[in-house]
């Protein structure tokens, strides 16, 4: 089906040395600023918005992978789901420790799926922050067979979207977002900053960053169904379906599921006109 790759068995399960890292109220400030996001208390940086969870974790999430993949085919990742799981908000003084392992690879039609699972600890109390599972997608690229663990599974809820969503939520991405972006998050990729290596890469110029999206539907999914409260947001995962661009103009669908121990899920998708985006979104809200 495509290039065959041996990657390494030796780096399943294996920990990523620990990345600390220390929140302050501008840096959750800026995160919220650069996502556009409207909620009082993440501009003020009295507490991080949900996807600003990645960002204590970012240089445990490629940490793992080198460990497995080759590195001849590394710059051909590209993100494939993100899967956050709450404890607790993130807020100012906090002292975080992420790491990172991968639980497993396997081979589909169009490429090699790998699974990383991350972990962020409060260094001072040692309690569980977040857990977050992901999985990075190398087009054309054949690991051979199913190796490890896969992430949790994103149900789709596909029934429940035939109905009309109980709230839309629209977003816009600035001509500059990716440029404030990259520093708020720490995301340097150039596939977000240079056209002309984006081009050479097959695109039409730079894209948005996938989780700057996901950051925009989930201080939607926020405001409109947590009371602009992220300490009730438990689950928040996503399908990266297709590539943002500066100048778009987002609406993320919102669709109510069903809801058990005092804790409603909600399904959400991410379009761009007909093209939706984000795909198999799920929100837990506790009540």
């Amino acid at each position: 089906m495509g290039d065959r790759h041996e990657f390494d068995r030796a780096g399943l399960n294996l920990w990523s040395d620990e990345e600390r890292f220390e929140v302050t109220r501008e840096r959750l400030a800026e995160y919220a600023a650069a996502t556009n996001d409207p909620i009082p208390a993440h501009l003020a940086g009295d507490v991080g918005s949900p996807v600003f969870a990645i960002v204590p974790a970012f240089d445990a999430l490629m940490a793992p992978a080198v460990d497995v993949v080759p590195m001849s085919i590394f710059g051909r990742i590209t993100h494939g789901e993100q899967d956050f799981h709450f404890h607790r908000p993130i807020t100012p003084g906090d002292t975080l420790v992420a790491r990172g392992r991968v639980i497993g690879w396997e081979t589909k039609s169009t490429g090699a799926l790998v699974y990383i699972h991350l972990t962020c600890h409060d260094e001072v109390s040692g309690d569980l922050v977040n857990e977050q599972y992901l999985s990075g997608f190398f087009r054309g690229v054949d690991a051979g067979e199913k190796v490890g663990e896969a992430i949790p599974v994103i149900a789709s809820h596909t029934e429940v979207k035939e109905g009309a969503p109980a709230a839309t939520v629209t977003a816009h991405v600035d001509n500059d977002q990716t440029f404030r972006y990259a520093p708020a998050s720490g995301d340097p990729v150039p596939l977000h900053l240079d056209e002309e290596i984006a081009k050479d890469a097959g695109l039409p110029g730079i894209i948005a960053h996938g989780l700057c999206t996901m950051a925009m539907a989930g201080w939607g999914i926020v405001s409109e169904v947590a009371g602009s409260d992220v300490a009730r947001v438990k689950r928040l995962a996503v399908r990266f379906s297709k590539f943002v661009f500066p100048g778009d103009d987002l609406s993320t669908r919102i669709w109510r599921v069903d809801t058990e121990n005092g804790v409603t899920t909600y399904a959400f998708e991410t379009v761009r006109g007909d093209d939706v985006v984000l795909s198999n979104g799920i929100a837990e809200i506790t009540d």
